[in-house]
This record gives structure tokens, sequence and C-alpha cells, in this order.
């Protein structure tokens, strides 16, 4: 049994592995206290828009019984985790954020889930997202708006904002998200927890995503360790995922021990073409000289494109009509007013429009890995800015009008199939955390992974101890 002076809540998942194998504590217990947390903290922030308490217990007591007979079925067997509401999960509703979906249980795991499941990992529930994940901040018409940890008057960012604000309270250890355009990494880098889009393919998904040929699975988490971990699970290829690609790695990265001596790093505090919030600025700058410190070579130097976001832009508002299309009437009504929006911006485009802007994606993924022969990763911001107020896909005030103009620094690794993380790197006067982002040539995942470890180990961060609500 697990000791009083144990939190088994705050946790990650080497740990509790460790105290699985030898008796000192049980996934039960590890779930009970992951259920303990969202009970105590979610009503504040939304992350969990379902949990299921006597699933997750039944998996736990299963889990327990492998363990005490020394026959686990993976090293995460009994670890809490959850699932975006975009992933089907059976016996749990895939709202994904609309209206126009159906409340009825899943009857089938979609791949991350099936993964997750076979390993013995705890299910506990779905976090939050916003409709069919069009936006990077996370509120919708079915389930409402979730808020940063740090502040709960801020957006944690989306589309995963309900597992990046689920990971930075430890509502459970191990949280699956997908970036078709930075959804993992731009909460990450708002709630101050590590995310990692890996190469494009090797993380399968089904359904498809409504963008497919953007999206990538992957973990958001407290530490890179527990990413790979997870990572060893559902980075495996599934022949349901038309898009998945073999050929990932034996192991992601159990071992990440590393230095940073001959790793070449491009630091491009802009790319060359955004505008960075000066606060944002300075705590990647710092990160820059830290990551040097630790024996890496970094260069100020930007890769040379123009910024990609018409590109971007042609085939993301394509996707969204492409949803539209296929609702009816009363449907559309039903869809949120954004996601029209961009819709019938793309109504006009021709076949042509989207044919260049994938020829425009071929030409940027070929600049990035030429630029990936004489630097083995490059280092940005991960977003542009500070959290801002909710339930607002532009910062108020300003003359935004899309997203995508203040998280420059995220689609482009999207468009070039290339993996990339974002690293906590510090917060900003006002207590509000800042990401670095890290992206690597295609395939470059476990050299990604082990950078992060080599920073976050030196340099480790803070989690909010619960929910923190504006002052005043």
């Amino acid at each position: 049994m697990c000791s009083d002076d144990t939190d088994l809540g705050t946790m990650d998942a080497g740990q509790l592995a460790k105290l699985f194998e030898s008796g000192q504590a049980s996934p039960l217990e590890a779930t009970r206290a992951a259920l303990d947390r969202i009970d105590r903290f979610n009503e504040a922030v939304n992350a969990y828009v379902h949990v299921d308490h006597e699933a997750a217990e039944a998996a736990a007591k299963a889990s327990a019984r492998r363990w005490g007979q020394g026959a686990p079925l993976s090293p995460i067997d009994g670890i809490p985790v959850s699932l975006k509401d975009l992933t089907d999960v059976a016996g749990m509703p895939a709202r994904e954020g609309s209206l126009t979906t159906s409340a009825v249980p899943c009857e089938k795991d979609a791949p991350p889930a099936q993964k997750l499941r076979d390993a013995g990992a705890v299910i506990l529930g779905k976090t939050n997202t916003p409709e069919f994940g069009w936006k990077a901040v996370t509120d919708n018409r079915v389930h409402g708006t979730t808020c940063n940890a740090w502040n709960t008057q801020l957006t944690p960012g989306g589309s995963s904002g309900g597992a990046a604000t689920a990971a930075a309270l430890n509502m459970g250890v191990l949280h699956q998200g997908g970036d078709s355009g930075g959804s993992i990494r731009i909460p990450a880098a708002f709630s101050g927890v590590f995310g990692f889009k890996p190469t494009f393919g090797w993380t399968p998904q089904r359904p498809p995503a409504k963008a497919p040929l953007l999206s990538s699975i992957g973990p958001l988490t407290r530490h890179p360790r527990d990413a790979a971990r997870m990572l060893n699970i559902i980075g495996r290829y599934d022949y349901r995922d038309p898009y998945a690609i073999r050929g990932q790695p034996e192991d992601w990265g159990t071992d990440l021990e590393c230095d940073l001596q001959g790793l070449r790093i491009a630091y491009s505090p802009t790319l060359g073409y955004a505008k960075v919030d000066r606060q944002v600025a300075a705590r990647v700058a710092e990160a820059a000289q830290k990551l040097e410190a630790l024996g890496a070579e970094v260069v100020e130097i930007h890769p040379g494109f123009e910024s990609p976001i018409n590109i971007f832009e042609k085939i993301w508002f394509t996707a969204s009509l492409a949803v539209w299309s296929q609702c009816d009437d009363k449907e559309r009504k039903l869809l949120d007013p954004g996601l029209v929006s961009n819709a019938q911006r793309a109504q006009n485009w021709s076949s042509l429009d989207l044919f260049q802007a994938l020829e425009g994606r071929a030409r940027l993924t070929e600049q990035l890995e030429h630029f990936n022969r004489d630097y083995h990763l490059l280092m940005t911001p991960t977003v542009a800015i500070q959290p801002f107020a909710v339930n607002h896909e532009t910062p108020p005030g300003s003359d935004m009008r899309d997203w995508e103009e203040w998280a420059p620094f995220s689609y482009p690794f999207n468009l070039s199939e290339q993996p990339a993380a974002s690293v906590p790197c510090g917060f900003t006067d006002e207590g509000l955390p800042v990401g670095f982002q890290l992206a690597g040539g295609k395939f470059d995942d476990v050299r990604i992974l082990r950078a992060c470890t080599a920073y976050m180990d030196a340099y480790p961060t803070q989690y909010p101890s619960k929910p923190n609500p504006a002052e005043g």
C-alpha cells in the first residue's frame, strides 16, 4: 500500500511503475488519486468532458492483479491516461465538440485508444476540444470552454486544450492530443507542459482527422520521458490509418539520457517574419543560452522561407469547407460560426488554388529538409504571444482575424510533416508559461526527445498545485 507521505497524484509514469512493481502502491490507488484530482479541479477548468469512474476503477483492479502476478502488459500498465474528444473510445461518446454529432457511445476504439487499452493503461475519460479541432483555442457549443490552469480567465490554447490543462494539473499522467497546425504544441506552451508532434504518419489514427494531410497524434505530458513512454505504445503502425507509415523507432526513447555535445541547433527568434511578444522572446532567448550552456552549438539564423500562412489556410479552410458541405441546412446552423466563416472563404477557391498550395507545401518541405542537413534542430518560440482571454479566437483588441496570425511558428512543421516539440522555458512577469519549439528533419523524433529531456532535466519547471483564478 502507498505510504501517507506519497502523493500519487503528482507522480509520473516511471515513478508509478516502480511503485507498482515493488508493491508499494497499486494502479487502483493511482487511478483513484487521478480521479480525485479530476473531481476537485475539473469544475474550475473544464478539461474533461467525459469521465468514467466505474470503468477506470475496473481497469485499474485488473492491472493491479497483473502487477501482483509479475505480469504487466507493458511499462504503462495501470497508468491513468486521457484521450482527446476527437478520438473514438469504446463506451464513451465522441462529440468532437459539435452539436452535429451523436451522444451515443462509440462501439470501437480508435488506434490510440486500442493500443493504450491493450497495454493495460487506465482510460479515465475524454478531454475537451473546439468543434472538430478547427481552431487554436478550446471552446465549443456542446461542452463549453476549457480554461488555463495558471489563470482560469485565460485560454489554454487548442485544439488539445483539455489535454494540456489536464497535464498541467496532473489529472491523469499521459494525455493524447492531435496536431494539424499546432494543436498539441500551442496548448503545451500556454499551459507550461511538454507537447510533441511526431513525424507525420508515425502515430496512426482512425477515422481520419478533418484535415488528414496535416494531422499527427501525439502526447501532452509533464516530461519528455512520459511522452516517450506513451509513444512506445501509440506510435506503432496500424493498417486502419491509410496515411500511416512503417519504420517507427523500436524504442522512442526509454533511455533519453544524453548530453548535447556536437548538436547543432539553429535558433530563429522570428523565422524572419513573425512578430513576437517581448517577454516571450526574452524567455526563449534565455532558453537558447541554456541549451548552449548544456553543450549544444546554437547559431542564430533564419531558415529562409517566407510565411506559409496562405499555403496553410488554403488547405485548412478547404477542410472546413469539406465539413460544411457534408452538413444539411439544419446542421449548418449548429456549426461554430468561425468554422462556417472559414468554409465560406474557401468557397470561391478553385481546385487549382488548392493544387498550387500543395505545390507550395512541397517546396517548403524541401527547403526545411535541406536546412536540416546543416543543422540538427531548429529552435523557435512555440507561440508568438502570451495566453489571452477565453472565448476569443484572437486576442481581444488586436487587429488579428485568424488564430494562424498569433501562432506562426507551429503550422510550418505540419506542412513539412516534420516532428516538433514545445518545451516549457519559464514564465512572464504575470506568471504565465512560455514555451520554445524544437523541430527536426523527418524521422528525427528521438533526437528531439533527447534534446528536450536534457533541457528539462537541467532546468525543471513548475506546475500549478490547483487551478488559479485571476486576481481581483
